[in-house]
């Protein structure tokens, strides 16, 4: 194996990590996934965007959590990893976005009693961004 494809691996393997770990959380209906989605709906109502609001909030997490599993399945097959990593790409930059631009923020509140994550989950996004965006360009011989 070149090192080349090592990191590719590895990148990869990080990406479909942080994806695949998170499942539990928003195909449970966890309380930090309850959190994070009402969070963003609240801000969704009170920029205008009051119509997709509740939709958000209700399968948003199921919604993003089926589309994180589809790029890690298309991450793993070579002939589809340029898609997957493109596909992580975009599901990323939105969770960036609602970091950076929401009342979410960095440090985001994980429980009730308002404890916080010290801003992991969101590193941890910009680590797969990084990551996918690695993966995309290593892998430029693909169609």
């Amino acid at each position: 194996m070149t090192a080349k494809k090592g990191v590719i691996y590895a990148l990869i393997a990080y990406v479909i990590f942080v994806f695949v770990q998170s499942l539990f959380f928003k195909f449970t209906g966890s309380e930090e996934t309850d959190i994070i989605f009402s969070t963003i709906a609240q801000w969704m109502n009170d920029v205008g965007l009051s119509a997709i609001a509740p939709i958000f909030e209700s399968i948003g997490g199921y919604a993003i959590g089926g589309t994180e599993l589809i790029a890690s399945a298309l991450l793993i097959i070579p002939a589809t990893r340029k898609l997957g990593a493109l596909l992580g790409l975009v599901i990323i930059s939105g969770a960036i976005f609602f970091h950076l631009a929401t009342p979410l923020g960095v440090n985001r509140v994980v429980n009730a009693a308002g404890d916080t994550d010290g801003g992991i989950l969101f590193f941890m996004a910009c680590g797969v961004w990084l990551s996918c965006l690695l993966i995309f360009i290593l892998n430029k011989k693909q169609a």
